[in-house]
């Protein structure tokens, strides 16, 4: 069980965790449970502010995040904890961590540079703190509890820092060793999401919202029966709320169709998070630790053809297209390869490709806060030898049609751009893979919503759930 920033925020919503801990325990006390806890929500985002302070030099800004951290995370020990001793106990830790987190603070502002190593060891202590919070308030409960980081549970990576990926068999090797023993006492391990070490023991982090991915990666090296990501949202739904009123939560869907969701931009899932658990078949259960009556959403490894065709709408918001194009592009074996070289040198995403038969231009779309840096680098490197024309289309937005259903359904395309043409939205670029569980294709920003309201109705994606008594 993963349990998100948005659920540790306050003192009743660690009771909530607790009692959620308790009741999977009290139906058998054979059950193997490890949690997962991210930092509290926010937390990680005060550090990444902080971290610009300390490459100005300014020391003033260490006291101020220090008091800020300590008073919320105390606040919390005198809320959860009631047993005295414990309570205490639980201070000395935290309070020992803020001491240790003030002194890499001071030492890095001296020097005031912040490169990716000492970042991802300054952004691991928002889960450091949090995890002897949660638990002493299982310990207080009656329920046999210790904590560790990712790093001290054997979690092994690259050193990519910032964005680091898991050597999955040392890994497995490593969290077995670890994990086993500690399950087999009764003792409820509880792990620090986010966190994890390369092989020469720095720290590293996972990516934001790193602990989905550290609960799927323990899951497949302890072959766990089930993943439960908690959070404050009832799951994956059939669009974003705040565009649709009628987006609803889809109860279950497959593996790849969440693939696409994620990468598309659905949030509340790291984008990597279902690449440990998809060979495994283990299923993902993401669910709203504030209303437990609520099923949720079920990712699972069987694609079912439903009568849903599409399963859900989701807008990419804050992009731009860059469109590249020139005569000498034509039959020239390479060209690609030389733009998204230049690009990928200068950390330039590339989040949607298309290209027509003629080979004469390539269009492409990305965030558009890399817009500037994309455009330097092309002009700098290709613009006047490889492609003669680069043209930008500031402020558009990804539509993405996902679901199984539209697999080798005749029609589909059809009904999805007749369905925005109806509402005076004009298409700028299409991409299809050849999977045909999504469409994409860009609009303008200014009809993004339209055109994900007009197709949401047009496949009857307001079909309301039922609730399940049951929450697990």
């Amino acid at each position: 069980m993963k349990f998100g920033g948005s659920v540790l925020n306050s003192p009743l919503k660690i009771r909530t965790l607790v009692n959620i801990v308790k009741s999977f325990k009290n139906k058998s006390n054979n059950n193997e449970l490890v949690c997962v806890i991210s930092a509290i929500s926010g937390v990680t985002d005060k550090i990444f502010m902080l971290s610009d302070s300390l490459a100005r030099n300014d020391k003033r800004a260490i006291k101020g995040f220090i008091d800020e951290m300590s008073l919320l995370h105390l606040d919390l020990i005198n809320e959860v904890i009631d047993d005295p001793t414990m309570q205490q106990e639980a201070k000395d830790r935290v309070l020992y961590i803020m001491r240790e987190f003030q002194a890499i603070l001071e030492g890095l502002v001296l020097i005031a540079e912040i490169t990716p190593r000492s970042l991802d060891h300054i952004l691991s202590f928002g889960e450091r703190l949090m995890a002897p919070i949660v638990c002493y308030s299982l310990r207080s409960q009656s329920l046999n509890s210790n904590y560790f980081t990712g790093k001290e549970i054997g979690i092994v990576t690259d050193s990519n820092f910032g964005e680091a990926s898991p050597l999955m068999d040392t890994t497995k090797f490593r969290v077995n060793a670890k994990l086993f023993p500690i399950l087999q006492k009764n003792t409820i391990p509880v792990v620090t999401g986010y966190i994890a070490a390369d092989q020469h023991d720095h720290v590293t982090t996972l990516g934001r919202s790193g602990s989905d991915y550290t609960a799927t990666i323990i899951a497949y090296c302890i072959n766990a029966d089930v993943v439960y990501l908690w959070s404050d949202v009832d799951g994956l739904m059939t669009a974003d709320p705040l565009i649709v009123k009628g987006a609803q939560v889809l109860p279950e869907i497959s593996y790849s169709e969440a693939a696409e969701m994620v990468l598309f931009g659905a949030k509340y899932i790291h984008p990597r998070a279902l690449e440990p658990v998809m060979d495994s078949n283990i299923p993902i259960k993401i669910r709203n630790a504030m209303d437990l009556n609520h099923a949720g959403t079920t990712i699972t490894p069987n694609l079912k053809i439903s009568n849903n065709i599409v399963k859900s709408i989701i807008a990419i918001r804050n992009t731009a297209l860059i469109d590249v194009s020139g005569g000498g592009m034509v039959g020239a074996p390479g060209t690609a390869a030389s733009i998204f070289e230049t690009l990928a040198k200068n950390k330039v995403n590339i989040m949607m490709i298309s290209q027509g038969p003629s080979e004469s231009s390539i269009s492409m779309i990305l965030r558009q806060d890399d817009l500037g840096k994309a455009i330097t680098s092309l002009e700098l490197k290709l613009l006047g030898r490889i492609i003669k024309h680069l043209n930008v289309l500031e402020n558009v937005s990804i539509v993405t049609v996902v679901g199984s259903g539209m697999r080798g359904i005749k029609g589909i395309a059809g009904r999805i751009f007749a369905s925005i043409a109806k509402n005076d939205v004009n298409v700028i670029m299409i991409a299809q893979g050849s999977s045909e569980l999504s469409l994409a294709f860009v609009v303008n920003d200014a009809d993004c919503e339209k055109a994900v309201r007009s197709l949401h109705q047009e496949f009857g994606l307001d079909q309301k759930y039922i609730p399940n008594s049951s929450f697990l």
